[in-house]
Formats: C-alpha cells, sequence, structure tokens
C-alpha cells in the first residue's frame, strides 16, 4: 500500500519508513517546508503519517510562536487536505506532553489535557482541532501520544547519560527516585504497522510505551554494562542539584532545569488501549532489551 510520511528524513521518519518498506509497503515522503505541498499530495494513498514537526527544546531558546506554526497550524492544514482526500488513515504524532507536563499516576487516554509548556499547548490544540471535526465514513483518524523515543542513532538524553557513563564519571543524580515509560523504535514501528493492517482498530487517541518502566539509575546500570564500565552511582543532595541545575538554566549548561526534570522525575505512562485494540498481551521487544539495542549502537558509533 502507498503511505505518505511527513518528517520522513528525521530519526523515527526513517526508521519508520525502512521499516514500513520491508513489509512491502511504498513510501511517499512529504516535506511541509516547500510552499505547494498541497499540489503533490497523493489523495488516494492508504494513509498519511504525520511526524513533522518542532521537538521539544530543552534549552529553552525557542520562540513559543515557532511551535505552533509548526506543530499546529500545520497539521491543521494538512488534516484539511486528508478530509477532502480519498486518503483512509490519518495518524498523527502528538506527545504524552499534550496531555500532562507531569504525571501523579499513570498517564491514560482518558486525562483531561493540560499541557504547560508551548511545545504541549502546540500539540494539544493540533489535536483539539482533529476531534472538533466528524470523521467521514470509511475514514479512521489515530492520535498518538508516545513517551520518549529511542533507538539506533538517536541523539537525546540517552546518548547525553551515555557519554557520561562512558568517561567513568559517576551519575549524581542516584539519590532521585523515579520511574519513567520509554518507547524503543521497535515498538513504534510495530505499532503503526498493527493499525494500518487491521481495519477494526477504531480511531481515537492511543498512548505508546513499552511495556515496562525504568528508574534513571536501572538505566545507568543498563548502559554501563553495554559500554564494558563499572557502575557509579552517587547520591548527592538534591538541593545541590537543583542549585546547579538553576546555575545551568542561566548559563546554558548542559545540566539545567528542564534536563534535569527530564532525567529524575517519574513519568508513567499506559499503553493498554492500543494492546486491547490490536487484541495483543505484550509488545515485541521488552524495555530494557529495545535500551540496550539503542546503547549498543552509541558503542559500536563511538
Amino acid at each position: 500500500m502507498e503511505i505518505i510520511i511527513t518528517g520522513s528524513s528525521g530519526f523515527v521518519g526513517q526508521h519508520l519508513s525502512k521499516y514500513l518498506e520491508s513489509y512491502h509497503n511504498t513510501i511517499q515522503p512529504l516535506s511541509l517546508r516547500n510552499n505547494g505541498w498541497e499540489s503533490v499530495v497523493n489523495l488516494k494513498a492508504q494513509a498519511v503519517i504525520h511526524l513533522a514537526g518542532k521537538a521539544h527544546d530543552t534549552a529553552n531558546t525557542s520562540e513559543a510562536s515557532e511551535y505552533f506554526s509548526v506543530n499546529t497550524d500545520l497539521t491543521k492544514a494538512l488534516f484539511d487536505v486528508f478530509l477532502k482526500s480519498e486518503i483512509k488513515d490519518f495518524i498523527f504524532f502528538s506527545s504524552v506532553k499534550a496531555a500532562a507536563d507531569t504525571v501523579d499516576d499513570i498517564l491514560t487516554e482518558d486525562v483531561t489535557p493540560n499541557a504547560r509548556t508551548p511545545y504541549g499547548q502546540s500539540k494539544q490544540q493540533a489535536e483539539n482541532y482533529i476531534l472538533s471535526h466528524e470523521i467521514p465514513p470509511g475514514k479512521r483518524v489515530f492520535i498518538i501520544r508516545p513517551c520518549m523515543i529511542h533507538g539506533p542513532g538517536n541523539k537525546g538524553n540517552l546518548n547525553l547519560l551515555y557519554k557520561i557513563v562512558n568517561k567513568g564519571i559517576p551519575y549524581p543524580l542516584a539519590a532521585f527516585d523515579n520511574k519513567r515509560s520509554f518507547l524503543s523504535i521497535d515498538n513504534l514501528n510495530f505499532l503503526i504497522l498493527e493499525i494500518i493492517n487491521h481495519n477494526e482498530v477504531a480511531s481515537g487517541v492511543y498512548n505508546f510505551a513499552d511495556d515496562e518502566n525504568l528508574s534513571t539509575s536501572e538505566l545507568v546500570q543498563i548502559i554501563a554494562t553495554a559500554a564494558g564500565k563499572k557502575t557509579k552511582l552517587w547520591k548527592i543532595p538534591k538541593k545541590i542539584i537543583f542549585a546547579i541545575s538553576r546555575i545551568g538554566d542561566v548559563l546554558h549548561l548542559p545540566l539545567n532545569s528542564e534536563r534535569l526534570k527530564k532525567l529524575t522525575e517519574s513519568y508513567l505512562v499506559s499503553n493498554n488501549k492500543i494492546k486491547a485494540a490490536l487484541k495483543i498481551n505484550k509488545l515485541p521487544l521488552a524495555a530494557a532489551e529495545g535500551l540496550k539495542r539503542t546503547i549498543n549502537s552509541f558503542t559500536e558509533n563511538r
């Protein structure tokens, strides 16, 4: 089948395109940066997967308007084209941050969205626009809220942690007791293909996450093992760490308040709804194994 993908040159887009092609699908990249992109959309494709967007800037240097012009306005325009086309499925990659900036228990799809950052708010507004429209007969619309995605080639916080551990530097945030949900690119790819291939899966909002949750300290142990290093965990008092992060905000250091929050907060995401829709009990790849694959890619590319 023919599948349109926006953001196909990005980390997720590259992996997802190759995966879908391996199952005999034809991928049609669509750049929304070019004027007149509406005129080149294949209006008879099976699905459009909207990955393109402005990612969360942990350095907090981006203007708020940038998020809304890309994440909200372009999504609205693409969705309008979809509604008028013969395309059957619209899959929009939003974010768990569109639902909640922090999670006290476990994030489910029925939570009342309360985004607090321009990134999350821009995604939330795009979701609201999509959900405000009646879905035409014969079409399906999916809003995907993934948690932190990782895989070979990923350059986010996992890469930063790997560099710290690989240099033999002790992990200084072990005093923070947290649990987080992750999403391996392998499980993401699997879920998207299953949605496309199973017409009985209903339109709706779906969280994407691995089955298991891990603490950052556990993650450091996985990294150390993959890198052949001894695990070094330091429990520096939290007050000192918070003070350092505030200095990082001013001096734009690697450890700032936003990155500290990402590394130490608990953020648990339920994937029960998508598994129930697909009638599966577990995802193909365990969380720890997926993380090992990502970390091993850092080791191979040193």
